[in-house]
This record gives structure tokens, C-alpha cells and sequence, in this order.
């Protein structure tokens, strides 16, 4: 039987809990979770804008 190296393993994927324990985790473990945060803001900022952009075309259209 041939053993399974490491990097044939499935990565997990980084998840963040908001208020999660954060003593146990790694330098890069934060960083890489400082980085999913981020990536989330900025997703979460261009479909506020697509929204935002939305609501002034229709309140331009429906405008007396």
C-alpha cells in the first residue's frame, strides 16, 4: 500500500468565523484569513454599488 503524500491530500478551505478563537492559528493562518476578509469587503462593496446604481436609475425613471 502506497502512502499518501501530503500535497495529494485535499486542501481545506480557509473559512473565517466572526468572534473564533484566534490563539491557536499561525502568523500566515491570520494573514490568510486577514486576505478572505478583505477579498469578502470588496464583493460585498461592488454589489452594494450595483444595488446603489440600480435604486438611482429607477428613482431617475419613476422621478415626478
Amino acid at each position: 500500500m502506497a502512502a499518501i503524500d501530503d500535497d495529494d491530500r485535499p486542501k481545506k478551505k480557509v473559512t473565517h468565523e466572526i468572534g473564533q478563537e484566534l490563539t491557536l492559528l499561525s502568523v500566515e493562518e491570520l494573514a490568510a484569513r486577514v486576505q478572505l476578509l478583505r477579498d469578502e469587503i470588496g464583493r460585498l462593496e461592488a454589489d452594494m454599488a450595483k444595488k446603489r446604481a440600480s435604486r438611482s436609475a429607477a428613482d431617475q425613471f419613476f422621478k415626478k
